[in-house]
């Protein structure tokens, strides 16, 4: 089989990606200090970021001195050669975050929902309100992600099917991409939240793991090798209908919230259970909270919850045997690390596995961090691919 030759003009483009990834990693770097991590000549470095510079993807930010002679100049990518916008859709709420190419976000807004605009006029607004508040134009925008409680074709990209969201439908991708003028993708939200976990959080260098939203739906993310695994139809992780003993099967009910693991673990079970064992709070979340504050009647309620949860991780668990697991979701994460050793303890002992469980570690907003993440992440890869 013949091979591609190395052409000047691909050799430039590899290089020139290898020191933008240097640059956003490791970064900000002198021209020695990017010849020596990419194994270039001092003249090949130097003629690189010339390129760069041009290109205006790369500034000089500062000098360092190199002892004798003159200071060395120092480089890093230039935060406003890309733009991304990240956006989180509830039922009740839209919130849009920009970010610049580093990741750091530089603009948010939120709308509330409540019966509001049909959805590309929703995404339309948001994008404008959150590209002035970042100071910057639409256009300026590369990439959009949306993150939705759903099922996304992997193939296509598209909305397979939306939960508590019914004016979303398959052929708004393609709608939402021509209005903005940029790409636009869905996923779904508790995908976005391991993404999330995984760069910035407790999953951070994990490359078998799960994640267990368990707040007002309950959901499941799963990562294999590295990479999300999201099925042949976008449907992986949908646990809520797994089914379980002594619930309803979601054959036999309308809603999967009445039948199955979702009728164990989510919010209306969770308070359902809390009465029991007359624990009184605010919401499910609040009744963990108040359990872990301690007591008898506390502690009852704890292990019957985490027996529950444990029901569904080690179904998991038992399958794609992950290093850690993940609690998170409002609820789930509201147990704290006192919740998640009970469920690793029950896990064990239902089935032969035995991973980590330790709660979240993105406390703020974690699918809209995943979103402005990921869409940031297709922002840099066309960057790459487009630096010849």
């Amino acid at each position: 089989m013949s091979q591609r030759p190395g052409t000047p003009s691909l050799l430039r483009a590899i290089n020139d990606r290898s020191a933008l990834e240097l640059l956003l990693t490791a970064g900000p770097l002198t021209r020695v200090d990017l010849g020596r991590l990419t194994g270039l000549s001092k003249v090949t470095a130097s003629q690189l970021l010339a390129r760069l510079q041009e290109r205006g993807l790369v500034e000089v930010v500062g000098t360092r001195s190199a002892g004798r002679g003159p200071s060395a100049e120092v480089y890093a990518v230039r935060p406003g050669c890309s733009y991304s916008i990240g956006v989180e859709l509830n039922p009740d709420l839209a919130v849009a975050g920009v970010a610049d190419v580093t990741g750091a976000v530089v603009g948010q807004v939120s709308q509330p929902l409540d019966g509001g605009p049909e959805p590309k006029r929703l995404i339309h607004d948001m994008a404008l309100a959150a590209a002035a508040e970042a100071g910057i134009r639409v256009a300026d925008v590369d990439d959009v992600v949306i993150g939705m409680p759903g099922v996304v074709d992997p193939t296509s990209g598209d909305i397979e099917l939306s939960f508590d969201l019914p004016g979303w439908h398959r052929g708004l991708r393609d709608l939402l991409a021509a209005d903005l003028g940029c790409d636009v993708a869905f996923e779904n939200d508790v995908n976005l939240a391991a993404v999330a976990e995984r760069a910035e959080g407790a999953a951070r260098d994990v490359d078998d793991m799960v994640l267990l939203w368990v707040g007002r739906g309950v959901g499941l993310a799963v990562v294999l090798s590295g990479h999300l695994h999201r099925g042949a139809t976008g449907a992986a992780g949908e646990i809520g209908y797994l089914p379980m003993p002594g619930v309803p099967s979601p054959a036999s009910v309308e809603r999967p919230a009445k039948g199955a693991f979702q009728a164990l673990v989510g919010a209306g079970a969770v308070d359902e259970l809390a009465d029991e064992h007359g624990i009184l709070a605010d919401g499910a979340a609040a009744a963990v909270r108040a359990a872990l504050a301690g007591g008898s009647a506390a502690e009852g309620f704890l292990r019957d919850f985490s027996h529950r949860l444990a029901l569904g991780v080690a179904s998991v668990c038992a399958v794609v045997d992950p290093a850690l697991v993940v609690m998170a979701g409002e609820i789930g994460a509201a147990g704290g690390q006192r919740l998640c050793e009970l469920v690793g303890d029950d896990v064990r002992r239902i089935a032969p596995v035995n991973p980590r469980v330790v709660p979240t570690a993105v406390s703020s907003a974690p699918v809209l961090r995943g979103a402005v993440l990921t869409a940031v992440t297709h922002a840099r890869e066309y960057l790459f691919t487009t630096t010849d």
